[in-house]
């Protein structure tokens, strides 16, 4: 089973949205592993971005994620890495297909609600970063059977 990590950013926690984050990733079908809302340090949001270090956007994202309360979350399923990505849409959000998150409630870039583990090898490392093994909890609803093969 395919993991990735999902963050619902500050503009999402503070619009009220992780709630719809929630919901629509657990009726496309995925699994909820773990959660916590917690206030991101700047020693982690630098370790996440540090693929950006360097970057003109890069000192304004990590003022960014750590300026108010995140929620993170680990969620699994097959393919769950594009299923999570193509249901928060395109990092643009007017470029995002209708029926995404980001199509209906984002406008700009850096206002995009949500993070989503951009390869299987991320979603892994990335899920690594932000839960301890412990952390995730290893379970199966009733209702698998009819959303995996």
């Amino acid at each position: 089973m395919e993991k990735t990590l999902v963050l619902v950013k500050p503009d999402g926690v503070q619009r009220g949205l992780i709630g719809e984050v929630i919901s629509r990733l657990e009726r496309r079908g995925l699994r909820l592993v773990a959660a916590r809302f917690l206030q991101v340090s700047p020693e982690l949001a630098e370790t996440h971005y540090a693929v950006h270090k360097g970057k003109p956007f890069y000192t304004g994202l990590i003022s960014y994620i750590t300026s108010s309360p995140v929620m993170a979350m680990a969620w699994e399923g097959p393919d769950a890495v594009a299923a999570v990505r193509q249901t928060m849409g395109s990092t643009r959000p007017t470029e995002a297909a209708p029926g995404t998150l980001r199509h209906d409630f984002a406008l700009q870039v850096g206002r995009n609600l949500t993070h989503a583990s951009d390869s299987p090898e991320n979603g892994e490392k990335e899920v690594a970063l932000w839960f301890k093994a412990g952390e995730l909890v290893d379970w199966k609803r009733d209702t698998d059977r009819w959303i995996f093969e």
